[in-house]
């Protein structure tokens, strides 16, 4: 037999994977060009090198939100009173992969939802989890998920995330960009993140790339 949070969560993507497909197999047509959606899940040295594994995915630049431009700085935002998040930008094709699906690996790989203004070794608001959208749909759909996590119990405790308009992105230095795929030995880098990407592969092979 499944482990219960496991059955919750096949349970969890079956529900999506129902409510969704179908309208997203009648807008693949229309909905071509590229869109954009705005994480935050603790150090954006993991979200970012999760997301590049993601089969529909564009381009992944790590980053902040939250804040103003005068403090998108990463020893600024490292002292976690600039109003910023560490986040990733992910821009991708929804013909390939939904903003749905992109959802569905923020909570269930990526990070830890139930952590409050933290993740795993590192604390602090600028690690908060949170999800910056860019759209009325996304946010929406982002609102809608976090119910449907909840009624399912995939969690033991509750959901933290918050769901936030985004106001403007802004590129993190360029030693934090694609930090995984450079520094894979790093002992930070073993152990935090890189179980997250044989946790995408097992649990959605068919977006893993």
């Amino acid at each position: 037999m499944l482990p219960i949070k496991l059955f919750r969560l096949y349970l969890f993507n079956a529900a999506i994977s129902l409510l969704f497909g179908l309208s997203l197999l009648s807008n693949a047509n229309a909905a071509s060009t590229e869109q954009t959606a705005v994480f935050s899940g603790g150090c954006f040295w993991g979200v970012d090198a999760v997301f590049k594994h993601v089969k529909g995915v564009t381009e992944v630049v790590s980053g902040y939100a939250g804040g103003n431009a005068s403090t998108a700085h990463y020893e600024m935002v490292s002292n976690g009173d600039t109003g910023h998040a560490e986040s990733v930008r992910v821009r991708f094709n929804p013909t390939q992969v939904s903003y749905q699906q992109l959802l569905q690996v923020f909570f269930n790989v990526a990070h830890n939802p139930t952590e409050l203004n933290r993740q795993g070794p590192d604390t602090g608001s600028q690690y908060r989890s949170a999800i910056f959208y860019t759209s009325n749909e996304q946010q929406k759909i982002a609102e809608n998920t976090i119910r449907q996590l909840t009624v399912a119990h995939v969690f033991s405790e509750p959901i933290v995330t918050q769901v936030v308009p985004l106001k403007e992105f802004y590129p993190a230095e360029e030693h934090h960009q694609n930090y995984l795929a450079l520094h894979p030995y790093q002992p930070y880098i073993v152990f935090n993140d890189m179980p997250k990407l044989d946790h995408l592969k097992k649990q959605y092979p068919a977006l893993y790339q």
